[in-house]
């Protein structure tokens, strides 16, 4: 019998050591480092049975001789969902999503199970739920029970066999932690565990042409659990963001090898499950009448689409030795160095001042886009005076305090200007060529003009 090997893999970036270590010399972190029992290399027949190889032979092209025909897409039935995979699903992709318990990944996912099985063979593998209950939200939900096929089942060989046999278009696995490969020796959701099902998973869904949904985990940190190949191995990384009390969702595109990265699909969650929202801006600029001091709108870029979003600050005085800076939506450290600038370029001081930021609707703005409108909002509510309500913003604030474009500045403000907005301070660079009918575009070239342009 072959002796087994053991290698130790670290659960953020995956690197490789022959013995335990407290920390990962390649990426810094503690305690991430798991024991991963290495298993026989299979012999050809035995892989050829088990799925794992494919053609006994290879044949080497040149990059002029290969077909690029367009990929065969299929819509899902939700045009969000469809934005942030690139167009589409395509066949024999594995695609991950995951988010924190109660966001409705297995919601999202049986809906769009339910209205494919009409079109196409499918098949929802559920490894933590009972058939009984997937059947009772899909009543719950008023979805058609007729043509999905259902398997509760834990086993990645037991799921590609009925497979093979089903013959799905397009399988669901909820969820990747449950899973188990039954040559590796360790408990499902281990790194070695997680790894090995979601590998052989994938070859098989490349193979057999079959568009792959894996559901995973998150940690308390609100990354994906399990081993970082995990994420190397899949086509598609999403993450459903959102409060579970909260109405709306947001699917976010991290890893896309057929669309573009950092996609944003946005979602109401109702009593009759998801509902896609066609016009984010609207939802996520629902303003009072009465205009209040600390509030600016501002068009951040999401994907190859712009989306209006509204900023508020509040500033106030600190009854601490060490006042508060909190940023909700946007970005801790940059909320730091903006005060900063904002000192030094600004003449303004807010050393013993609490800060607070947060972006309505639950949104993250990590685009430094945000910069700009940023500032005049915590200088509104500093000043305790308020903005014009038809005002936006955006542009990157350098440390020097100079104004710095950035992309797709024209499109920002056509949008803009399509939800009635009359005025913008906007990056110099970024000043359109042709005037935008409606409004009046002030270009700065550093936070003094900025400043100056709204309090003369």
């Amino acid at each position: 019998m072959a002796k087994r090997k053991t290698a130790y893999v670290c659960s953020d970036c995956g690197a490789d050591f022959p013995r335990w270590q407290g920390q990962c010399s390649d990426c810094g972190a503690w305690n991430t480092i798991s024991e991963f029992v290495v298993s026989p290399a299979a012999s050809k027949h035995t892989a050829q049975r088990q799925g794992y190889a494919g053609q006994t032979s290879a044949e080497v092209q040149t990059l002029d001789k290969i077909d690029l025909q367009a990929l065969p897409r299929f819509g899902s039935g939700f045009k969000e969902l469809d934005r942030v995979l690139g167009g589409g699903i395509v066949p024999g992709a594995a695609m991950l999503i995951g988010g924190s318990p109660g966001a409705g990944k297995s919601t999202l996912l049986l809906q769009t199970m339910c209205h494919l099985a009409d079109k196409q063979a499918a098949l929802y593998v559920t490894g933590e739920e009972s058939l009984q209950q997937v059947a009772l939200r899909a009543n719950r939900l008023n979805l058609p029970t007729d043509k999905l096929q259902l398997l509760a089942e834990t086993s990645i060989e037991t799921i590609c066999d009925i497979a093979l046999s089903v013959k799905p278009r397009i399988m669901v696995i909820d969820s990747i932690q449950v899973m188990h490969v039954a040559d590796v020796q360790s408990a499902p959701g281990s790194v070695s565990q997680v790894r090995e099902s979601a590998a052989y998973l994938t070859r098989f869904a490349k193979q057999h042409h079959i568009a792959m949904f894996l559901v995973g985990h998150v940690t308390k940190d609100g990354t994906l659990a399990g081993p970082k190949v995990l994420e190397h191995c899949i086509d598609c990384s999403m993450m459903l963001e959102g409060e579970s009390d909260g109405r709306f969702r947001t699917l976010r595109g991290h890893k896309n090898r057929f669309g573009a990265v950092n996609e944003l699909g946005v979602f109401a969650m109702t009593g009759g499950g998801l509902k896609e929202v066609k016009n984010p801006s609207a939802i996520f600029l629902s303003r009072d009448e009465q205009a209040s001091p600390g509030s600016v709108v501002m068009v951040t870029w999401e994907g190859t689409r712009p989306i209006l979003v509204e900023i508020q600050a509040l500033v106030d005085y600190s009854q601490m030795a060490n006042p508060r800076r909190i940023a909700v939506g946007l970005e801790q450290n940059r909320l730091a160095m903006l005060l900063a600038v904002m000192h030094r370029h600004g003449n303004v001081q807010m050393n013993d001042q609490d800060v607070f930021v947060n972006v309505v609707g639950g949104v993250k703005v990590a685009e430094t886009g945000a910069d700009l409108a940023l500032l005049l909002a915590m200088m509104s509510s500093f000043k305790n005076q308020t903005l014009q309500q038809d005002l936006i913003a955006f542009g990157e604030v350098g440390l020097a305090g100079e104004i710095r474009p950035v992309p797709n500045g024209t499109e920002r403000l056509i949008e803009a200007a399509k939800h009635g907005f009359k005025k913008a301070i906007v990056p110099y660079a970024n000043r359109p060529k042709q005037p935008i009918e409606g409004m009046q575009v002030i270009g700065v070239k550093r936070l003094s003009e900025a400043l100056e342009a709204i309090w003369n």
